[in-house]
C-alpha cells in the first residue's frame, strides 16, 4: 500500500500477523494477544455488515474503558466504517442529537447502558444494529432486539474485508464537545490521521513507504502504556492509537471513576512503560496517594508521561518526575481539529515554566488580520496550524469555512487557542477564545489565570470565569477548591494573583467550593462552574 493510503487497519493486522502471541490488550485479569484483537474485531466487523451497513456508515461507540472499545474501532477501521466516540454521561436528549447528527446506523454499548438505549431506540428508527458488551462481573442477559458482544467477536472465522475495500480516505469521526454550543463531529481521513500521530510521537514514514517496509523496523513489542481518561475522548483514544501503532499494548483500569490506588498498582504491577493523563485533575490525586503511601509503588518503569488537555502545574511536574525519575514528562498542546500543536518536555524537577510549548514547524500565531505576531512583542494572537489536517466538521460547511482558512496560500485550522509568543520562539499558551473574558475592554483568559492560584499551597483546584459587572461589564471571579485540611485566605490568593499578573486579570472575588466541576476527560465544566459563581454570590 502506497504512502498515500496510510489506513489504520491495515497498519494494525500487520501487526497481528508479526506479533500474533504478545499481548494488545490488557484489563484487570484479561488479557487479549494481538491475535485475539484481530480477530474478535473481524467477528465484530462481519457483524455490522451483515446488518447491512454500507462503507463510511457510522457506528457510535458507547463504552467505557475496556478492550471492547479499541476492538470495536478496530472493527470498523476493517470494514471501511466510521467510528462515533460517545460520551458515555450524556443525558438522553444529548444523545439523541449526538447520533442523529452523526447519522449513525450502529451502536456498540455497555450493558449498563442498556435501559438508556432501550428509551431511545423509537427515536433513533436509522439504527440498524445494537451490540451489547457484557458485564464485568457476566451477562445478566442480552434484550432481542442487541446482539451479544460475544457472540459478535466470535463470528468470522475469517479476516474481514468489505467488498468496497480501504482508503486513506476512510473517515474518523471525533466528535467535540468544545466550551460553546453543540457538539461537532470532525472529520479526520485516516492517512493525515495516521500521519499526525506519527510525527507527534517522533515517527515519520520516508516518502513511498508501504506498510510492510515501514513497520518492518519493529522487531519486537513496542511500549505498554495506560490511558488514564476514558477513551471516548480524543486524549486518551489518540494516546492508546499511537502505542498499537507502534506494535505496543494498551493497558485500561477497571474502575468506572478515576482511581489513583487502581492506576498506580497497575503501572506497577503491569510494568507500563507510558502514561496519560489530562493535567492537576489527575496528577493531584495520583501524587497525593504517592505522598501517603511511601515506598508502596514503583514507577521507576515509567518512561513517558504525557499530559494534554488540561494545564500541569509546575509543582506537579516536579513532584511527578521525582517518583518517576526515568520519565520524560510531556506536556502537549493542540485540539481535535489541529491535533498535535506542540510540546513541552521536562526530564528534570524544575526545568520548564507551564504553559511554555515549543511551536512546532507548522504553527504560526497570526493577528486578526492574519500576519504573524512578532516574538516578544506581548500581542496575543490565535493559534494556526497547517499540515496533516482535517476535511472539516461533519455537515456543518459553515463551521468548516471560518475554522479551516487559507492564509499566505496554505491551508490553516485556526480553532480558537490565544497565545503569546517569547523573544526565543516559544508560546504561552494563554487559552481559548470562547472562555474569554472581557473585563473594562480587556481580554483575560481563565486558564492564565487558574495557573496562577494553583501555584498557591492552600489551592488544589481553580476555576475562573467572568460573571455580569455593571461597571465592568464582566467582572473576573474565582472559585477555588482548597487543599484537604487548607484554610483559604481570600486576601492572601488575591495578593498572590496580583502578584503574578496584570492588575486586571486578578480576580475580583475568589470564593472556597467543596469542589470544582470537571468532565470526564478533565477539562473544566464552565457552563456548571459560571452557574456557581453567580450563585454563591447571590448568597454571600
Amino acid at each position: 500500500m502506497p504512502a498515500s493510503q496510510w489506513n489504520f487497519a491495515d497498519v494494525w493486522e500487520h501487526l497481528a500477523d508479526r506479533f500474533a502471541d504478545e499481548p494488545a490488550l490488557l484489563h484487570g485479569a484479561v488479557v487479549r494477544s494481538w491475535r485475539d484483537f484481530s480477530e474478535r474485531s473481524d467477528g465484530v466487523a462481519a457483524t455490522l455488515l451483515a446488518s447491512g451497513l454500507r462503507r463510511q456508515d457510522k457506528v457510535a461507540q458507547y463504552c467505557r474503558n475496556r478492550p471492547e472499545y479499541l476492538e470495536s474501532l478496530f472493527a470498523c477501521f476493517k470494514s471501511s466504517l466510521v467510528p462515533v466516540n460517545t460520551n458515555f454521561r450524556y443525558g438522553d436528549g444529548e444523545l439523541v442529537y449526538l447520533w442523529q447528527d452523526a447519522d449513525v446506523a450502529a451502536v456498540v454499548f455497555d450493558a449498563e447502558f442498556t435501559e438508556t438505549c432501550e428509551r431511545l431506540r423509537g427515536e433513533l428508527p436509522g439504527i440498524r444494529c445494537w451490540i451489547r458488551v457484557p458485564r464485568p462481573t457476566g451477562d445478566d442477559g442480552c434484550p432481542a432486539w442487541a446482539v451479544p458482544y460475544d457472540e459478535a467477536a466470535g463470528s468470522s472465522p475469517v479476516r474481514v474485508r468489505a467488498g468496497w475495500g480501504r482508503s486513506g480516505e476512510d473517515l474518523n469521526l471525533l466528535y467535540t464537545g468544545g466550551t460553546t454550543g453543540m457538539p461537532k463531529g470532525v472529520m479526520w481521513q485516516q492517512h493525515d490521521f495516521f500521519l499526525m500521530l506519527e510525527k507527534q510521537y517522533g515517527r515519520r514514514p520516508p516518502e513511498g513507504a508501504d506498510v510492510e517496509g515501514y513497520l518492518g523496523r519493529y522487531t519486537r513489542p513496542g511500549p505498554r502504556v495506560l490511558p488514564g481518561p476514558p477513551l471516548m475522548h480524543g486524549t486518551a483514544c489518540w494516546f492508546a492509537m499511537a502505542a498499537l501503532s507502534a506494535a505496543g499494548s494498551v493497558v485500561t483500569l477497571t474502575s468506572t471513576h478515576f482511581d489513583p490506588v487502581e492506576l498506580l498498582e497497575t503501572v506497577s504491577g503491569r510494568a507500563v512503560k507510558g502514561l496519560c493523563i489530562v493535567g492537576d485533575p489527575f496528577a493531584k490525586p495520583i501524587l497525593s496517594e504517592l505522598g501517603s503511601q511511601p515506598g508502596r509503588y514503583d514507577l521507576s518503569g515509567l518512561r513517558l508521561i504525557m499530559s494534554s488537555g488540561a494545564m500541569l502545574s509546575r509543582e506537579s511536574k516536579d513532584r511527578l518526575l521525582h517518583h518517576a525519575p526515568h520519565a520524560r514528562l510531556v506536556d502537549g498542546l493542540g485540539s481535535s481539529e489541529s491535533g498535535s500543536i506542540g510540546s513541552a518536555a521536562v526530564e528534570q524537577p524544575g526545568e520548564a515554566a507551564t504553559a511554555r510549548f515549543r511551536l512546532g514547524d507548522h504553527v504560526r500565531v497570526v493577528d486578526s488580520d492574519y500576519r504573524d505576531v512578532p516574538p516578544g512583542s506581548g500581542v496575543a494572537g490565535r493559534l494556526a496550524v497547517s499540515g496533516h489536517l482535517p476535511v472539516g466538521y461533519y455537515k456543518d460547511p459553515d463551521k468548516t469555512a471560518a475554522t479551516f482558512l487559507t492564509i499566505g496560500g496554505r491551508r490553516f485550522v485556526v480553532a480558537g487557542d490565544w497565545a503569546t509568543v517569547e523573544p526565543d520562539g516559544s508560546i504561552t499558551l494563554l487559552g481559548r477564545g470562547s472562555g474569554c473574558i472581557n473585563t473594562a475592554g480587556e481580554k483575560v483568559f481563565p486558564e492564565e489565570v487558574e495557573e496562577v492560584l494553583k501555584r498557591h499551597p492552600s489551592v488544589r483546584d481553580a476555576s475562573v470565569v467572568g460573571v455580569p459587572d455593571e461597571r465592568f461589564g464582566e467582572a473576573v471571579i474565582a472559585l477555588v477548591e482548597p487543599e484537604e485540611g487548607a484554610h483559604l485566605d481570600e486576601e492572601a490568593l488575591l495578593a498572590h494573583a496580583k502578584a503574578h499578573l496584570a492588575g486586571y486579570k486578578a480576580p475580583r472575588r475568589v470564593l472556597a467550593i467543596s469542589q470544582v466541576a470537571r468532565h470526564a476527560n478533565g477539562k473544566m465544566d464552565y457552563r456548571l462552574m459560571s452557574q456557581v459563581a453567580r450563585s454563591e454570590l447571590e448568597d454571600r
